[in-house]
């Protein structure tokens, strides 16, 4: 059996095999093939940034709610993504050492403590102030220290510490918000979920000067961020 690069993991234990089983079956079969990308998701487990009630389904196929009733918690977009999405966005962010990284939506902090193994400081913007408590210490216990998290509506309230080399939603808007590409550096790049269910696809934005790229390099449905703008639903 071929362990992930560079992994030493001993498989006899039931959570380093859930682990390894959610690289190799659920992440590899998603085009995740980087081994910066795949050695980090060894490295940060990700059970530690799931809450307690669902510690069970810390590597399975699904959106993980993290406060409150299940339901109303993935329609509010209070969840974690699912590990496969999560990882395909890190590996289309080509991260490097010297990156600043914005992230709208720090959830429990999983995304921050993957980026922040791969860049210079990340910066996560939370709404909720439970949820950006939990990030906080989740990253702290995980001892991550150039990672930061906010209490702050990324939708609505001055975005700090711009321009970034690279900004990720970790949540679906309908579209890229351009108050957001304003604080993308050059050469910097942005990636959201954009769309509407059933058909939402990754959006990837390049800054080029005073241009900017899009390209759409798979399709993914995902919970919605809140406060984005939406289009209207009137109709003539």
């Amino acid at each position: 059996m071929n362990m992930p690069l560079n992994t030493t993991a001993d498989t006899s234990c039931p959570t380093t095999q859930a682990r390894y089983n959610m690289i190799e079956q659920q992440i590899r079969t998603w085009n995740v093939v980087a081994s910066a990308v795949l050695e980090t998701l060894d490295q940060v487990h990700r059970e530690d940034f799931v809450p307690q009630a669902y510690q069970a389904m810390a590597f399975v196929d699904m959106e993980i709610p993290l406060q409150g009733e299940p339901q109303a918690a993935l329609r509010s977009g209070q969840c974690m993504l699912k590990p496969n999405v999560e990882a395909r966005m890190l590996q289309d962010l080509q991260l490097t050492k010297d990156d600043r990284v914005l992230e709208i939506g720090a959830g429990s902090g999983y995304m921050a403590a993957l980026m922040a193994h791969q860049a210079a400081q990340v910066v996560s913007l939370e709404l909720d102030p439970q949820l950006a408590l939990m990030a906080r210490e989740n990253l702290e216990r995980a001892g991550i220290t150039n990672a930061s998290v906010r209490p702050a509506d990324g939708a609505l309230d001055p975005i700090p510490d711009g321009p970034f080399d690279a900004i990720v939603l970790s949540g679906s808007v309908a579209e890229v918000p351009a108050r957001l590409l304003s604080q993308l550096s050059d050469g910097g790049r942005l990636l959201a979920i954009t769309g509407q269910e059933p058909v939402m696809r990754a959006t990837m934005v390049r800054r080029k000067g005073d241009r900017f790229e899009v390209s759409y390099p798979w399709d993914v449905n995902a919970a919605r961020l809140q406060h984005f703008e939406e289009p209207s639903a009137f109709q003539f």
